[in-house]
């Protein structure tokens, strides 16, 4: 247990936090799921409006560190070659 008060404090900030990142993480493998279910389905117009949604989602969440930039731009290129083919 933590005996100095800017520890006790660190512990709940870590807390706060975690609970935000693994709930945008969560979100981001939804929305890339969506994408992925949209191209598995055939449809490219349902699977480039899912994509179009996801970008700024993705982008947040690279932002705010939930994931790393690259594996963001990495994810959405892939997609986006994904639908391209279809």
């Amino acid at each position: 247990m933590a005996n100095h008060k800017s520890a006790v404090k660190r512990i709940r900030r870590n807390v706060r936090r975690r609970r935000i990142n693994v709930a945008w993480r969560t979100r981001v493998r939804t929305i890339v799921k969506s994408v992925e279910n949209g191209i598995r389905g055939g449809d490219k117009e349902a699977a480039a409006a899912a994509f179009k949604a996801s970008e700024p989602a993705l982008a947040r969440g690279a932002q705010m560190g939930v994931v790393h930039n690259n594996a963001m731009r990495r994810k959405l290129s892939r997609l986006s070659k994904r639908i391209r083919a279809m």
